[in-house]
């Protein structure tokens, strides 16, 4: 599942507020942040109410539970042939039993005695009304004797009920009672006799419900067509929600296959997973369409749309033929075809040996997340899938590469092999993640997207995140229904992809690869947990003679939060020899002091540490040293004095390294000589590195200002890119202060030359622009980012006089690639009537890439009646501003509780870096060579 960026729901969604990507920011005053009292007082009188209505709610739903626990019987102990299958649900019964064990309503998981094996599914769609009927007919096998049947339902309105036995006995069996359980989303049928172990049964149950506003379950959406509004209907099922469509066993173990037919009008058509086996026409104008089978997989990916989409198609090699699906208008102007051609490259790359693909793609105009890999058909916002050539940037092309190979890497993980339950969704989307730029590089080699762009775009982010104090393993355990939500966040996307990447790199990739696909033809069709994987990976490095136990290494990785910082220092008391030493990374170490339970625990990794030594003509090869100790001595080659150490080669591992000042020196001597010697991957991870140990206090102020001197020689986008994601952290943080220009003025001399050398995208005579190459286009786009975002006058006019020739002649000459930053800068220097032109850009555009761009921009105005900006902890750094959000969270209920500790979190180490660094930062600037 791909998650929107901006959003804080899930990762593409829940981005850290230090790790937001700013393009072109303007100052923001404080004003603009201040907390809105009647806000917070309309929000608290909510919360109040909402927990006075559920506390009603749950009492009426107590007598439901008493009544019914009174005639169903006790409830047979827990046990299954399937070990897999019992191992996922033993694991969360809970100590609760001894009190409601005859009450499994009761639990987050459902009770382990059934088990689904096919749903028989027809429904009835009114998209006059939008309002659907249905008929579901669930085959299952009883597991463990029991009278109780309990799947789930929410907002469906349940009609009627029968179940009946696959003995030979006619008719239905007796139904004792049956009730919904709302604050589980269940619905119960006590029967009046036992069903027993491997018999199968099955239970029909007809039911009637709303097509919804809201983005999930079964949805509807709309949009304009030649001035006409239309209307859609489609479903989103993942995490929880395929409840709201139909009752099921709506949990990724209880793995079936499906049979769906839907009826609707014959104005419209109808999608699902599968292809349409036979049609029937109805005399009042409806169709019906039955379509085929479905593979074994998991409630959550089933899939069904009602719309008046037209489609173009590609076929594969292979013969697979691809369709995707879209607005009429999208299809006819060809947006569509970048997304089928990727498509169809892809699939021909990423098979894993495995010759299943359901590959249809279905773009709607509203959803809840960037993308959802329903096994044949993924759906996909129209932002993120369709792309008009002539307007589109760069970045916005390689956004939607990465999103449509994420989903298609879900065919295999995700739809192929499940994870048991949420805890490890990682397993999923870290791979998807990971093999997104994998994807990536081979649709594109040039774009050298796993090498470079994965270490600034997923390790250096989700690394800001996972240096919290407030963060949590990768693998974390769900309680309660709302916890699967909060496990779709950057740490499952980014953390586990990183993760994946360290591994591939320890193991190497022939044997991560044999691992990998033992891993998938072991479980295919059915589900996995992290020691699966592990196992395999083990089973992978044993036949080649290496023993690695990979469970031990990895479980330290996903069972603990965080990671370590490395410090490598030279042993003066022994020739040759370093000391390398871990701890646990935190930016605010004084929340070690606050939380001592959390912090007591011995955090410890086995760390697969790459080294090399160098000097200013050389570098050695590579060694790699397991560090498992707090404190270890490894001898290497020969050091002199002039020789200094670099550790985390191409940041192949998830860790920060620091060094002695003496070696922080060298290298910084190395990069202003001859930065070539040091790779790219680690000249970007050197600036990373450097600027964050800094901020977390564990260098002087100097050193990251120091290191970045040598950028007028990079010639490279990474490096760059690293340093201008460091140095927009630091303009939030000193934004306010009224030394400030000391800061922006250091960075403008940095930066001036590189911005004056590469000028701005060249034109033709005939006055359109000129394509330039990957690297060079990237790396000239970054450096105007930083020259207009940090104030430089040329930049600043330039901009303006584009936003002004494209007002008076109403032509956009303005290059694709830099009409994020022409725009947002336009906006922040310029009058409202250039706000107001963009606004009406925005709604007159037809370009679904140029109507994104458009939007940004207008968050960009300093006026505060214009803006709706979200996610303002980074801008908040002063004592009175902590004690204000502090009020806010007390008096909002304590909900969002994650995300409030990550806001507090942020701003105390804000208010604490302006105590003890602050003066000597601007120290060191003032005494800072003009050169």
């Amino acid at each position: 599942m791909g998650i929107e960026d901006a959003s804080m729901r899930n990762g593409r969604a829940l981005s850290d507020q230090w790790a937001d990507s700013v393009v072109v920011r303007p100052r923001t005053t404080e004003q603009h942040i201040t907390v809105n009292k009647r806000l917070v007082l309309g929000f608290a009188i909510s919360i109040l109410t909402l927990i006075i209505v559920t506390a009603i709610a749950i009492t009426l739903s107590v007598s439901f539970e008493r009544c019914a626990a009174e005639s169903s019987g006790a409830l047979a102990a827990n046990g299954s042939s399937n070990s897999k299958w019992k191992q996922s649900r033993d694991a969360n019964i809970s100590h609760r039993d001894s009190e409601d064990g005859q009450q499994p309503w009761r639990h987050l998981r459902l009770p382990a005695t059934l088990r689904p094996r096919h749903y028989d599914l027809r429904l009835s769609v009114s998209m006059e009304n939008f309002t659907f009927s249905g008929e579901v007919h669930i085959e299952f096998e009883c597991v463990q004797s029991t009278k109780l049947i309990v799947l789930h339902t929410d907002r469906l309105e349940v009609d009627k009920v029968l179940v009946y036995s696959d003995s030979k006995k006619a008719g239905a069996m007796r139904i004792q009672r049956r009730f919904h359980y709302q604050p589980k989303q269940v619905f119960v049928i006590a029967l009046h006799r036992e069903m027993k172990p491997l018999r199968t049964y099955k239970i029909n149950i007809t039911f009637h419900a709303h097509i919804e506003h809201e983005l999930l379950g079964f949805f509807r959406s709309s949009y304009v067509l030649n001035g006409e509004r239309r209307f859609l209907a489609v479903t989103q099922f993942s995490p929880t929600h395929a409840r709201k469509a139909f009752p099921c066993f709506d949990e990724p173990i209880y793995k079936a296959t499906f049979r769906v037919s839907l009826k609707h009008e014959s104005s419209y058509q109808s999608l699902s997973n599968m292809p349409v086996e036979a049609s029937t026409s109805d005399e009042d104008g409806w169709v019906t369409n039955h379509f085929s089978r479905t593979p074994r997989m998991s409630t959550y990916y089933l899939a069904w749309a009602v719309c008046n989409f037209t489609y173009r198609e590609a076929v594969t090699d292979s013969g697979v033929v691809i369709r995707l699906y879209a607005r009429p208008d999208a299809i006819q102007s060809g947006s569509g075809d970048y997304a089928l051609h990727i498509t169809k490259r892809v699939f021909t790359f990423i098979a894993f040996k495995l010759n299943y693909i359901l590959p249809n793609l279905l773009a709607v105009p509203k959803h809840p997340y960037a993308a959802m890999e329903n096994w044949g058909l993924s759906v996909f916002v129209e932002q993120k899938i369709l792309l008009d050539p002539d307007v589109s940037s760069f970045s916005y092309q390689m956004e939607l590469t990465m999103v449509v190979v994420h989903e298609i890497c879900h065919q295999w993980f995700g739809d192929l092999v499940t994870p048991v339950w949420w805890e490890d969704v990682w397993l999923k989307e870290g791979f998807a993640h990971y093999f997104e730029y994998i994807g990536a590089d081979f649709l594109f080699p040039k774009w050298n997207m796993e090498k470079q762009r994965f270490l600034t775009d997923v390790l250096h982010e989700v690394m800001l995140l996972d240096g919290l104090a407030s963060s949590h393993p990768i693998s974390q355990e769900v309680f309660e229904a709302t916890d699967i939500d909060r496990v779709f966040d950057w740490i499952a996307y980014k953390k586990g992809a990183a993760l994946i990447r360290m591994l591939a790199n320890v193991m190497g990739q022939p044997l991560f690869q044999r691992g990998l696909n033992d891993y998938l033809m072991t479980h295919m069709y059915g589900n996995a947990a992290r020691d699966d994987l592990w196992n395999k990976f083990s089973e992978a490095m044993q036949r080649e003679g290496k023993d690695i136990n990979i469970t031990q290494v990895m479980d330290r990785w996903t069972l603990q939060m965080g990671y370590p910082v490395v410090t490598i220092s030279k042993n003066d008391s022994l020739d040759n020899s370093v000391t390398i030493s871990q701890e646990h990374f935190v930016y605010d170490t004084d929340a070690k002091i606050q939380n001592p339970e959390l912090f007591n625990k011995s955090f410890q990794w086995q760390i697969p540490l790459t080294l090399a030594v160098g000097n200013s003509s050389h570098i050695s090869t590579e060694t790699i040293i397991w560090v498992s100790n707090k404190t270890e001595t490894h001898r290497v080659g020969h050091m002199g004095s002039e020789t200094w150490l670099l550790g985390n080669i191409n940041q192949t591992g998830y860790f920060r390294v620091n060094y002695d000042l003496h070696n922080w020196r060298l290298l910084i001597q190395q990069l202003m000589t001859n930065p070539t010697i040091i790779s790219v991957g680690n000249r970007a991870g050197l600036i990373d590195d450097v600027f964050n140990l800094a901020r977390a206090g564990y260098l002087p102020q100097n050193v990251p200002l120091q290191m970045i001197s040598y950028l007028s020689q990079e010639t490279e986008f990474l490096p760059w890119h690293a340093a201008s994601r460091a140095l927009y952290q630091l303009d939030k943080l000193l934004d306010r202060t009224e030394d400030h220009s000391l800061f922006s003025d250091y960075v403008l001399r940095q930066v001036e030359p590189k911005y004056h050398k590469l000028g701005w995208p060249a034109t033709s005579p005939e006055g359109s622009f000129m394509q330039a190459a990957y690297q060079t286009e990237e790396l000239q786009r970054e450096v105007m980012m930083l020259a207009c975002s940090f104030g430089n006058k040329h930049c600043h006019r330039q901009a303006v006089s584009l936003i002004s020739d494209w007002i008076s002649s109403n032509k956009n000459r303005i290059p694709p690639n830099v009409r994020d930053i022409v725009y947002c800068t336009g906006v922040s220097l310029m009058d409202e009537d250039v706000w107001e032109f963009i606004w009406m850009k925005f709604h007159s555009s037809t370009a679904i890439s140029e109507k994104k761009v458009l939007l940004e921009a207008l968050t960009c105005s300093d006026n505060i009646f214009l803006l709706n900006r979200s996610g303002v902890t980074e801008f908040l750094n002063t004592e009175a501003e902590l004690n204000e959000l502090k009020e806010f969270i007390l008096t909002s209920g304590g909900e969002s509780a994650p995300a409030f500790a990550r806001a507090v979190e942020i701003v105390q180490a804000n208010v604490k870096w302006h105590v003890l660094f602050q003066q000597q930062f601007y120290r060191w600037l003032r005494k800072a060579p003009d050169g």
